[in-house]
């Protein structure tokens, strides 16, 4: 259930590739990086089952849709099986949900095949514009609604998963992604309604099985 996770922008490779053997080692579900990146982990995963994941328009959402769906586009060709993108938060916050929605559609649109989660940035959103922007996703075809970057503001809560779970429904993914970095913190979300964990701090996460959750975790 677990992203293992590197944005910082100082990344270097021989970290990059830490994550991606502890992700092989432990049975997490990607690895999630920059684009800059993308060949080089689905290099370096190849032949295990754990997956290339890549953020588009990140961390800000503010590159418009054609720019967002070339980057998805390179990044499937170097090798990404699922791509994270950020909404236009601006066009969400200020009602234009033409711009919002056709943000989406370019990247689902640039992605078919792939799983495409749609990060909404719930940190910088009110309630209803939380449930909007999880609608949208599922509307246009999204595989994943997830909560946050994690480089602004704020991170996942448990309340928001459960507001998230509530729109979407069972059979659309839910990401906490952002502040995650305990057993405890991680079966909360679950419990909640996640169905994915993106997190840098994955080790201590396994690390901590059996408290907050079943045993071997």
């Amino acid at each position: 259930m677990i992203d293992h996770t590197i944005l910082k922008p100082e990344a270097t490779r021989a970290e990059v590739a830490r994550l991606c053997d502890e992700a092989i080692a432990h049975g997490f579900a990607s690895v999630c990086v920059n684009a800059v990146h993308a060949g080089f982990v689905a290099g370096r995963l190849e032949g295990s089952k754990v997956r290339t994941c890549v953020v588009v328009g990140f961390p800000l959402g503010a590159s418009g849709a054609a720019a967002k769906a070339d980057e998805a586009v390179c990044a499937i060709a170097d090798g990404a099986d699922e791509i994270d993108m950020v909404i236009d938060v601006g066009a969400l916050r200020e009602g234009d949900l033409d711009r919002f929605r056709a943000d989406i559609a370019a990247v689902r649109q640039a992605t078919a095949g792939k799983v495409l989660k749609v990060i909404i940035e719930t940190c910088l959103l009110d309630d209803a514009q939380k449930e909007t922007a999880c609608r949208a996703a599922k509307e246009l075809g999204a595989d994943f609604v997830k909560t946050s970057t994690g480089f602004s503001s704020g991170g996942a809560t448990v309340e928001d998963i459960a507001l998230m779970r509530r729109v979407v429904g069972p059979e659309m993914g839910v990401k906490a992604s952002g502040g995650v970095r305990t057993a405890e913190n991680a079966w909360a979300m679950v419990e909640a309604g996640a169905t994915r964990i993106g997190a840098s701090a994955s080790i201590a996460i396994v690390g901590g099985a059996g408290k907050g959750g079943p045993a071997g975790y």
